[in-house]
Protein backbone atom coordinates (compact mmCIF):
# COMPACT_ATOMS: atom_id res chain seq x y z
CA UNK A 1 0.00 0.00 0.00
CA UNK A 2 0.99 3.65 -0.29
CA UNK A 3 0.89 5.82 2.83
CA UNK A 4 1.04 9.59 2.42
CA UNK A 5 2.67 10.81 5.63
CA UNK A 6 2.02 14.51 5.01
CA UNK A 7 -1.51 15.72 4.32
CA UNK A 8 -3.36 18.85 5.49
CA UNK A 9 -7.04 19.72 5.48
CA UNK A 10 -6.55 22.58 3.02
CA UNK A 11 -10.03 22.26 1.52
CA UNK A 12 -12.10 22.64 4.68
CA UNK A 13 -15.54 24.23 4.20
CA UNK A 14 -15.47 28.03 4.04
CA UNK A 15 -17.30 28.24 7.37
CA UNK A 16 -14.04 27.33 9.13
CA UNK A 17 -12.18 30.34 7.74
CA UNK A 18 -15.17 32.59 8.43
CA UNK A 19 -15.19 31.50 12.07
CA UNK A 20 -11.44 32.09 12.31
CA UNK A 21 -11.81 35.59 10.87
CA UNK A 22 -14.39 36.36 13.53
CA UNK A 23 -12.10 34.98 16.22
CA UNK A 24 -9.28 37.27 15.04
CA UNK A 25 -11.64 40.25 14.89
CA UNK A 26 -12.67 39.43 18.44
CA UNK A 27 -9.13 40.07 19.63
CA UNK A 28 -9.80 43.77 18.99
CA UNK A 29 -13.49 43.78 19.84
CA UNK A 30 -14.61 41.10 22.28
CA UNK A 31 -18.21 41.58 21.17
CA UNK A 32 -17.32 40.10 17.77
CA UNK A 33 -15.65 36.99 19.19
CA UNK A 34 -17.49 33.76 18.33
CA UNK A 35 -17.82 30.67 20.51
CA UNK A 36 -16.91 27.22 19.15
CA UNK A 37 -20.55 26.11 19.15
CA UNK A 38 -21.30 28.73 16.49
CA UNK A 39 -19.22 26.83 13.94
CA UNK A 40 -21.55 24.38 12.24
CA UNK A 41 -20.13 22.10 9.57
CA UNK A 42 -22.15 19.04 8.62
CA UNK A 43 -20.85 15.61 7.65
CA UNK A 44 -22.19 16.19 4.15
CA UNK A 45 -20.09 19.36 3.90
CA UNK A 46 -17.02 17.43 4.99
CA UNK A 47 -17.71 14.72 2.44
CA UNK A 48 -18.08 17.31 -0.30
CA UNK A 49 -14.82 19.01 0.70
CA UNK A 50 -12.91 15.72 0.71
CA UNK A 51 -14.39 13.61 -2.07
CA UNK A 52 -13.85 16.15 -4.84
CA UNK A 53 -10.38 17.06 -3.68
CA UNK A 54 -8.00 14.96 -1.55
CA UNK A 55 -9.86 11.69 -1.96
CA UNK A 56 -10.24 12.11 -5.72
CA UNK A 57 -6.52 12.75 -6.13
CA UNK A 58 -5.59 9.90 -3.79
CA UNK A 59 -7.62 7.54 -5.95
CA UNK A 60 -6.12 8.89 -9.17
CA UNK A 61 -2.57 8.54 -7.83
CA UNK A 62 -2.96 5.21 -6.05
CA UNK A 63 -2.52 6.56 -2.51
CA UNK A 64 -4.25 4.35 0.03
CA UNK A 65 -4.09 6.40 3.22
CA UNK A 66 -3.11 9.91 4.33
CA UNK A 67 -1.88 11.12 7.72
CA UNK A 68 -4.18 14.14 7.96
CA UNK A 69 -3.59 17.26 10.01
CA UNK A 70 -4.99 20.81 10.08
CA UNK A 71 -3.85 23.23 7.40
CA UNK A 72 -0.32 24.35 8.27
CA UNK A 73 -0.72 27.94 7.16
CA UNK A 74 -3.90 28.20 9.25
CA UNK A 75 -2.10 27.26 12.48
CA UNK A 76 -0.86 30.86 12.71
CA UNK A 77 0.39 30.51 16.26
CA UNK A 78 1.45 34.15 16.28
CA UNK A 79 -2.21 35.29 16.36
CA UNK A 80 -3.51 36.21 19.80
CA UNK A 81 -2.34 34.35 22.88
CA UNK A 82 -2.47 30.81 24.18
CA UNK A 83 -6.24 30.90 24.69
CA UNK A 84 -6.71 31.87 21.05
CA UNK A 85 -4.49 29.05 19.83
CA UNK A 86 -6.06 26.53 22.20
CA UNK A 87 -9.56 27.26 20.94
CA UNK A 88 -8.46 27.22 17.31
CA UNK A 89 -6.42 24.02 17.60
CA UNK A 90 -9.30 22.19 19.28
CA UNK A 91 -11.65 23.12 16.44
CA UNK A 92 -9.22 22.19 13.66
CA UNK A 93 -8.23 18.90 15.28
CA UNK A 94 -11.86 17.91 15.70
CA UNK A 95 -12.54 18.45 12.00
CA UNK A 96 -9.62 16.22 10.99
CA UNK A 97 -10.87 13.58 13.41
CA UNK A 98 -14.35 13.76 11.88
CA UNK A 99 -12.86 13.23 8.42
CA UNK A 100 -11.05 10.15 9.73
CA UNK A 101 -14.34 8.87 11.16
CA UNK A 102 -16.09 9.33 7.81
CA UNK A 103 -13.24 7.62 5.90
CA UNK A 104 -11.52 5.36 8.45
CA UNK A 105 -9.50 3.45 5.87
CA UNK A 106 -8.31 6.55 3.99
CA UNK A 107 -7.44 9.18 6.62
CA UNK A 108 -5.88 9.07 10.08
CA UNK A 109 -5.51 12.23 12.19
CA UNK A 110 -2.38 14.05 13.32
CA UNK A 111 -2.63 16.81 15.91
CA UNK A 112 -2.03 20.54 15.70
CA UNK A 113 -0.71 21.96 18.97
CA UNK A 114 -1.93 25.22 20.58
CA UNK A 115 1.47 26.86 20.57
CA UNK A 116 1.94 30.57 21.22
CA UNK A 117 5.07 32.79 21.19
CA UNK A 118 6.77 33.01 24.56
CA UNK A 119 4.39 30.50 26.16
CA UNK A 120 5.70 27.35 27.83
CA UNK A 121 5.33 24.44 25.36
CA UNK A 122 4.05 22.32 28.27
CA UNK A 123 0.73 24.16 27.93
CA UNK A 124 0.16 22.09 24.76
CA UNK A 125 0.06 18.80 26.66
CA UNK A 126 -3.72 18.70 27.34
CA UNK A 127 -4.58 19.08 23.63
CA UNK A 128 -1.91 16.57 22.65
CA UNK A 129 -3.31 14.10 25.17
CA UNK A 130 -6.88 14.63 24.02
CA UNK A 131 -5.99 14.11 20.38
CA UNK A 132 -4.13 10.87 21.04
CA UNK A 133 -6.51 9.38 23.58
CA UNK A 134 -9.84 10.56 22.16
CA UNK A 135 -9.15 11.05 18.46
CA UNK A 136 -6.56 8.37 17.84
CA UNK A 137 -3.95 10.81 16.51
CA UNK A 138 -0.84 8.99 15.32
CA UNK A 139 1.45 12.06 15.20
CA UNK A 140 1.63 15.75 15.92
CA UNK A 141 2.88 18.83 14.11
CA UNK A 142 5.44 20.82 16.07
CA UNK A 143 6.16 24.42 15.06
CA UNK A 144 9.76 25.45 15.89
CA UNK A 145 8.87 29.11 15.26
CA UNK A 146 5.47 30.11 16.73
CA UNK A 147 6.35 33.77 16.11
CA UNK A 148 5.62 33.44 12.39
CA UNK A 149 9.02 34.05 10.85
CA UNK A 150 10.83 36.05 13.52
CA UNK A 151 12.40 33.03 15.25
CA UNK A 152 12.00 34.08 18.86
CA UNK A 153 11.70 30.53 20.22
CA UNK A 154 14.68 28.61 21.59
CA UNK A 155 16.12 25.80 19.46
CA UNK A 156 14.39 22.43 19.46
CA UNK A 157 17.17 21.06 21.64
CA UNK A 158 16.32 23.46 24.47
CA UNK A 159 14.91 21.85 27.60
CA UNK A 160 11.75 23.97 27.38
CA UNK A 161 10.57 21.57 24.65
CA UNK A 162 11.18 18.50 26.79
CA UNK A 163 7.63 18.14 28.21
CA UNK A 164 6.34 17.62 24.67
CA UNK A 165 9.11 15.15 23.89
CA UNK A 166 8.39 13.24 27.09
CA UNK A 167 4.75 12.91 26.10
CA UNK A 168 5.70 11.84 22.58
CA UNK A 169 7.91 9.10 23.98
CA UNK A 170 5.15 8.03 26.37
CA UNK A 171 2.64 7.73 23.52
CA UNK A 172 5.25 6.47 21.03
CA UNK A 173 4.29 9.06 18.41
CA UNK A 174 6.49 11.15 16.09
CA UNK A 175 6.32 14.86 15.37
CA UNK A 176 6.54 16.54 12.00
CA UNK A 177 8.57 19.73 12.37
CA UNK A 178 6.33 22.14 10.49
CA UNK A 179 6.13 25.93 10.68
CA UNK A 180 3.08 27.99 9.79
CA UNK A 181 2.53 31.25 7.93
CA UNK A 182 5.32 33.83 7.89
CA UNK A 183 4.45 37.39 8.87
CA UNK A 184 8.01 38.46 8.19
CA UNK A 185 8.03 40.12 4.74
CA UNK A 186 11.53 38.82 4.14
CA UNK A 187 10.29 35.22 4.11
CA UNK A 188 7.64 33.94 1.73
CA UNK A 189 5.67 31.36 3.69
CA UNK A 190 5.94 28.30 1.47
CA UNK A 191 8.85 29.30 -0.77
CA UNK A 192 11.25 30.43 1.95
CA UNK A 193 9.97 30.08 5.52
CA UNK A 194 9.00 26.40 5.24
CA UNK A 195 12.29 25.39 3.65
CA UNK A 196 14.32 27.63 5.95
CA UNK A 197 12.66 25.98 8.92
CA UNK A 198 13.39 22.46 7.67
CA UNK A 199 17.05 23.32 7.23
CA UNK A 200 17.24 25.22 10.52
CA UNK A 201 15.63 22.41 12.50
CA UNK A 202 18.12 19.91 11.14
CA UNK A 203 21.07 22.12 12.04
CA UNK A 204 19.70 22.64 15.56
CA UNK A 205 19.64 18.87 15.97
CA UNK A 206 23.21 18.59 14.66
CA UNK A 207 24.39 21.22 17.14
CA UNK A 208 22.67 19.63 20.13
CA UNK A 209 22.48 16.20 21.73
CA UNK A 210 18.72 15.79 21.97
CA UNK A 211 18.67 12.11 21.13
CA UNK A 212 21.07 11.27 23.94
CA UNK A 213 18.22 12.29 26.26
CA UNK A 214 15.47 10.84 24.06
CA UNK A 215 16.90 7.87 22.16
CA UNK A 216 13.46 6.72 20.92
CA UNK A 217 12.18 10.16 19.88
CA UNK A 218 11.28 10.38 16.18
CA UNK A 219 11.09 13.63 14.19
CA UNK A 220 10.00 14.03 10.57
CA UNK A 221 11.42 16.98 8.63
CA UNK A 222 9.12 17.70 5.68
CA UNK A 223 9.64 19.07 2.18
CA UNK A 224 12.51 16.71 1.53
CA UNK A 225 14.52 18.16 4.40
CA UNK A 226 14.80 21.65 2.94
CA UNK A 227 18.39 22.28 1.85
CA UNK A 228 19.81 19.37 3.84
CA UNK A 229 20.19 16.68 1.14
CA UNK A 230 21.66 19.18 -1.32
CA UNK A 231 24.23 20.26 1.28
CA UNK A 232 24.83 16.89 2.94
CA UNK A 233 28.60 17.36 2.78
CA UNK A 234 28.31 20.70 4.55
CA UNK A 235 26.35 19.16 7.42
CA UNK A 236 28.74 16.22 7.68
CA UNK A 237 31.63 18.65 7.86
CA UNK A 238 29.90 20.85 10.43
CA UNK A 239 29.18 17.82 12.60
CA UNK A 240 32.87 16.98 12.52
CA UNK A 241 33.82 20.55 13.39
CA UNK A 242 31.40 20.45 16.33
CA UNK A 243 33.02 17.19 17.55
CA UNK A 244 29.78 15.31 17.00
CA UNK A 245 29.48 11.70 15.83
CA UNK A 246 28.77 11.04 12.16
CA UNK A 247 25.29 12.15 11.10
CA UNK A 248 24.19 8.54 10.68
CA UNK A 249 24.77 8.00 14.41
CA UNK A 250 24.08 11.48 15.74
CA UNK A 251 20.70 12.30 14.17
CA UNK A 252 19.67 9.85 11.46
CA UNK A 253 18.54 7.15 13.86
CA UNK A 254 15.78 9.53 14.89
CA UNK A 255 15.18 11.93 11.97
CA UNK A 256 13.25 11.25 8.78
CA UNK A 257 12.59 13.25 5.60
CA UNK A 258 9.48 13.15 3.45
CA UNK A 259 9.19 13.23 -0.35
CA UNK A 260 7.41 16.59 -0.76
CA UNK A 261 9.88 17.57 -3.47
CA UNK A 262 8.24 18.61 -6.69
CA UNK A 263 10.50 17.55 -9.52
CA UNK A 264 12.28 14.35 -10.52
CA UNK A 265 15.89 15.56 -10.11
CA UNK A 266 15.11 16.67 -6.54
CA UNK A 267 13.60 13.31 -5.63
CA UNK A 268 16.52 11.51 -7.26
CA UNK A 269 18.99 13.57 -5.20
CA UNK A 270 17.06 12.91 -1.98
CA UNK A 271 17.02 9.15 -2.61
CA UNK A 272 20.68 9.12 -3.60
CA UNK A 273 21.95 11.03 -0.55
CA UNK A 274 19.67 10.08 2.33
CA UNK A 275 19.42 6.44 3.47
CA UNK A 276 16.23 4.79 2.23
CA UNK A 277 15.18 3.89 5.76
CA UNK A 278 14.95 7.61 6.58
CA UNK A 279 12.56 8.55 3.75
CA UNK A 280 8.77 8.58 3.98
CA UNK A 281 6.47 8.97 1.01
CA UNK A 282 4.42 12.19 1.12
CA UNK A 283 2.78 14.64 -1.25
CA UNK A 284 1.34 17.48 0.91
CA UNK A 285 -1.53 17.66 -1.54
CA UNK A 286 -3.57 19.77 -1.89
CA UNK A 287 -0.96 22.21 -0.68
CA UNK A 288 1.74 24.67 -1.56
CA UNK A 289 2.09 23.84 -5.27
CA UNK A 290 -1.16 23.04 -7.05
CA UNK A 291 -0.43 23.69 -10.73
CA UNK A 292 0.52 21.40 -13.59
CA UNK A 293 4.20 21.33 -14.51
CA UNK A 294 4.38 22.38 -18.18
CA UNK A 295 7.56 20.33 -18.56
CA UNK A 296 5.82 17.07 -17.67
CA UNK A 297 2.10 17.65 -18.12
CA UNK A 298 1.49 16.35 -14.60
CA UNK A 299 0.80 18.07 -11.29
CA UNK A 300 3.91 19.23 -9.46
CA UNK A 301 2.68 17.51 -6.28
CA UNK A 302 2.12 14.12 -7.93
CA UNK A 303 5.09 12.78 -6.00
CA UNK A 304 4.03 9.15 -6.41
CA UNK A 305 5.04 9.45 -10.06
CA UNK A 306 8.54 10.65 -9.10
CA UNK A 307 9.04 7.76 -6.68
CA UNK A 308 7.89 5.24 -9.28
CA UNK A 309 10.39 6.67 -11.78
CA UNK A 310 13.35 6.88 -9.38
CA UNK A 311 14.73 3.42 -10.18
CA UNK A 312 14.36 2.02 -6.67
CA UNK A 313 14.53 -1.68 -6.04
CA UNK A 314 11.24 -3.38 -5.20
CA UNK A 315 12.24 -3.58 -1.53
CA UNK A 316 13.31 0.06 -1.32
CA UNK A 317 10.17 1.24 -3.10
CA UNK A 318 7.99 -0.66 -0.63
CA UNK A 319 9.99 0.81 2.26
CA UNK A 320 9.49 4.39 1.09
CA UNK A 321 5.83 3.91 0.20
CA UNK A 322 4.73 1.93 3.25
CA UNK A 323 7.08 0.15 5.61
CA UNK A 324 9.07 3.15 6.83
CA UNK A 325 5.84 4.93 7.76
CA UNK A 326 4.67 1.88 9.70
CA UNK A 327 7.93 1.93 11.65
CA UNK A 328 7.94 5.68 12.33
CA UNK A 329 4.21 5.78 13.19
CA UNK A 330 3.61 2.72 15.42
CA UNK A 331 0.05 3.79 16.26
CA UNK A 332 -0.72 3.94 12.57
CA UNK A 333 0.77 0.50 12.10
CA UNK A 334 -1.40 -0.85 14.92
CA UNK A 335 -4.50 0.71 13.37
CA UNK A 336 -3.72 -0.79 9.98
CA UNK A 337 -3.27 -4.22 11.55
CA UNK A 338 -6.64 -3.85 13.25
CA UNK A 339 -8.11 -3.14 9.82
CA UNK A 340 -6.44 -6.24 8.42
CA UNK A 341 -3.90 -4.31 6.37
Amino acid sequence: MIIDSHGHFTTAPVELEQWRNRQIAGLENQAEAPVPAELRITDDQLRESIEGNQLRLMDERGIDLTVFSPRASFMAHHVGGFETSAEWAAICNELCFRVSELYPERFVPAAMLPQSPGVDPATCIPELTRCVEEYGAVALNLNPDPSGGHWTAPPLTDRSWYPIYEKMVEYDIPAMIHVSTSINPAFHSTGAHYLNADTTAFMQLVQGDLFADFPTLRLVIPHGGGAVPYHWGRFRGLAMALKKPPLEEHVMRNVYFDTCVYHQPGIDLLLDVVPTRNILFASEMIGAVRDIDPCTGHNFDDTARYIDNAGLSEADLAAVQEHNARAVYPRLNALLKQQGR
